[in-house]
């Protein structure tokens, strides 16, 4: 019975974690590619501490703030890392009447935008990040059509629940094209 219950909890890993509306597409495990991602409204929590000394503080606000608005969960979480905030997309089904600021979150609205990303399984340690943020990085070198324009960014596909090696994760850099 108890191998019944572990094979099921695992056959229910991928509908558990893809029942949220998501903002854009992922990028393949070991992929990287360069995507557009659209226009978004996202909310944010932040703090003065490295992201991974703090995400557990950040992710409270944000799930208190959409829990009492009635908001749907919507992947990815994004993160910037240092100093710490934590970003969750709504919906374009959510009014913008129900997004006003507080004291623990502001809202934010982002124009389309450019980014390179690198795909990855594994837990949301900081470890994994700096890696998967390395290597990105050195592919981007590899690849001179695009520059840099801005820090490497986490963004993060399943909730705390999912056990870490099914996780799914990206590194994002924003970037730009260079003219010839």
């Amino acid at each position: 019975m108890l191998h019944l219950t572990f094979y099921l909890c695992l056959a229910l890993i991928p509908i558990m974690s893809s029942a949220y509306e998501q903002a854009f597409a992922k990028t393949d495990v070991g992929e990287f590619e360069v995507k557009a991602l659209p226009p978004a409204r996202l909310i944010a929590s932040q703090t003065d501490a490295a992201y991974f000394d703090e995400n557990n503080r950040l992710f409270r606000p944000l799930f208190r703030y959409i829990s009492s608005r009635d908001i749907a969960m919507t992947t990815p979480g994004e993160a910037e890392i240092n100093p710490g905030v934590m970003y969750f997309y709504i919906g374009a089904n959510v009014s913008t009447d129900a997004l006003d600021a507080t004291e623990n979150v502001s809202v934010h609205g982002l124009p389309e935008r450019l980014v390179a990303s690198l795909g990855v399984r594994g837990g949301y340690k900081e470890r994994n990040f700096n890696k998967a943020a390395a290597k990105l990085s050195a592919w981007l070198l590899k690849n001179p059509t695009y520059e840099a324009i801005g820090e490497a960014r986490g963004v993060f596909w399943n909730g705390p629940f999912i056990p870490g090696f099914f996780k799914r994760f990206e590194v994002h850099i924003p970037v730009h094209l260079v003219k010839e």
